[in-house]
């Protein structure tokens, strides 16, 4: 064999071969945490496909990554997926906030077909499962610095005026 070196074949009990150890790679067929986000992402909006709910979360991450800004943005992309992450930090920061129907609004005219309704479902399916992700304490100063309404889209209940 050119190019290897040859070693000894381990044994399992009485000196037969045991099976050959994978090495421990990643692949493209290794899942990802941006796989994982996905997926989560396909199952809390009931997509039919992944493609869908890749789709779907890019332009709901790159709507978000102009409105959260500081020292939240920094944190909220340290603690996604790498892929997630450059969608937000690679967002020019709003130059006007937007309330949360007119966030759906954006996304929805991002979408191809999306009607309001729809796209709230989408908004919601993604930043619900980018709550559970990030935890709570990102999520909290996010809301913060976003207008009321927004804990809606994210999950939570918004029960008391800021």
């Amino acid at each position: 064999m050119r190019g290897t070196t040859m070693t000894t074949r381990p044994t399992g009990p009485k000196g037969t071969p045991s099976a050959p150890r994978t090495p421990r790679t990643t692949t493209a067929a290794t899942t990802t945490s941006w796989d994982r986000l996905i997926e989560a992402v396909r199952e809390s909006g009931q997509y039919t496909t992944a493609a869908e709910a890749e789709r779907v979360t890019r332009i709901v991450l790159s709507a978000l990554g102009g409105h959260v800004i500081g020292d939240e943005r920094v944190d909220l992309a340290r603690r996604l997926p790498d892929e997630a992450a450059g969608v937000i930090a690679s967002q020019i920061p709003a130059t006007r906030q937007l309330t949360a129907a007119e966030f759906v609004d954006n996304v929805a005219v991002r979408i191809e077909g999306a009607t309001p309704a729809t796209a709230r479902w989408d908004v919601s399916s993604v930043l619900s499962v980018l709550a559970s992700t990030v935890g709570d304490d990102i999520v909290v100063r996010i809301l913060r610095q976003l207008p009321p309404g927004y804990a809606l889209l994210f999950g939570r209940a918004e029960l008391a005026p800021r």
